[in-house]
């Protein structure tokens, strides 16, 4: 089965690749296909964008497509980031350096460092049904970064997940894949797509 892993993240596709080694699938990437301009995220909700994403890329691709629409929330910040994570503070056009330097200078002065990530994964199969996936994860900020991190993904290296002593990208992969958002997510998918092939 060949599998549209429909992000322009290399973290993301990393950590998806990882989460769904053991499947006797050929996963596919934007580099795969023809220059594609990416879709407007005009959705309300992380379901909304990965449903919009999905949608685009599997019609211009015709493969099964499994879409990423991630966020994090700080309880310090409210609703600042959420949706609206990547774009937030320095601004979509950031460097991952430029984004987390930004991001940890705000959260400096914030005593309450607790946040959650949400991730929603929308798949759609070759008959154009489609299913949602969803995973979460809670844990703290840390002062700064703790370890390297994949690119895409700067708050990796910096956000530990409850129960949990390291950040995220200090985590052996089969640790993180079993504690983190978007390895909860995958596993799940994981789990729906064996029985289907």
């Amino acid at each position: 089965m060949d599998l549209f892993l429909a992000t322009s993240n290399k973290g993301k596709i990393i950590e998806i690749s990882d989460a769904l080694e053991s499947l006797p699938i050929i996963i596919r990437t934007l580099d795969d296909f023809p220059p594609l301009p990416s879709p407007e995220e005009t959705g309300s909700s992380h379901k909304d964008n990965a449903l919009l994403k999905a949608h685009y890329y599997f019609a211009h691709s015709n493969f099964p497509t499994l879409a990423d629409d991630s966020g994090l929330t700080v309880e310090a910040l409210g609703d600042e980031m959420g949706l609206y994570t990547r774009r937030w503070g320095a601004g979509p056009d950031a460097s991952d350096q430029e984004w987390v330097e930004h991001f940890l200078h705000r959260m400096k002065s914030e005593p309450n460092k607790r946040a959650h990530f949400t991730c929603i994964l929308a798949f759609i199969d070759q008959d154009n049904q489609t299913y949602i996936f969803e995973g979460k994860c809670s844990g703290m900020v840390t002062d700064g970064l703790e370890a390297d991190y994949l690119p895409g993904l700067p708050i990796s290296a910096c956000f530990i997940p409850d129960g949990q002593t390291k950040v995220f990208s200090a985590l052996e992969i089969e640790q993180k894949n079993s504690t983190s958002h978007r390895g909860r997510a995958a596993l799940a998918f994981k789990t729906f797509i064996r029985s289907k092939i």
